[in-house]
C-alpha cells in the first residue's frame, strides 16, 4: 500500500506530536519520525510542514549556534498549537477507530 496520502494526511498531527515530546530543528524532527516508524517521510514535506505550522501560531522557533556547522532552528509547540494537536488526535481516534470497525465488519 501507498502510504503518501495516508502521511499527508496525518503529517501535522505528528509533526506537533514530535515537537510537543522535545523541541527539534528540521533534520532532528525528519529523523525522530522515522524513528518512530513513519520511513518514508520526506525531508521537503517535513520541512514544509514546519514552515506552515509555524506560520499559522503553532510552533515558535529559535536559533541554537552551533560549533560544528551552521546556526540550527529549533521549533517549539504553542498553545495554539497543543490545541491543534488535541483536536487532531481527538478527530484521529475517532476516525481510525471508525475504519478499523468498518474492516473488522467486513471480515466478518
Amino acid at each position: 500500500m501507498d502510504n503518501t496520502q495516508l502521511l499527508k494526511g496525518v503529517l501535522d498531527l505528528a509533526v506537533l506530536a514530535i515537537v510537543d515530546d522535545e523541541d527539534g530543528y528540521g533534520y532532528d524532527v525528519v529523523r525522530r519520525l522515522r524513528a518512530g516508524g513513519l520511513d518514508d517521510v520526506g525531508d521537503a514535506s517535513v520541512y514544509g510542514t514546519l514552515r506552515r505550522l509555524y506560520a499559522a501560531g503553532a510552533l515558535t522557533s529559535y536559533v541554537v549556534p552551533s560549533e560544528s556547522g551552521p546556526h540550527r532552528k529549533y521549533y517549539g509547540i504553542t498553545p495554539t498549537g497543543r490545541d491543534q494537536l488535541k483536536t487532531q488526535s481527538d478527530d484521529w481516534a475517532q476516525f481510525s477507530t471508525t475504519v478499523t470497525n468498518l474492516l473488522q465488519g467486513a471480515s466478518a
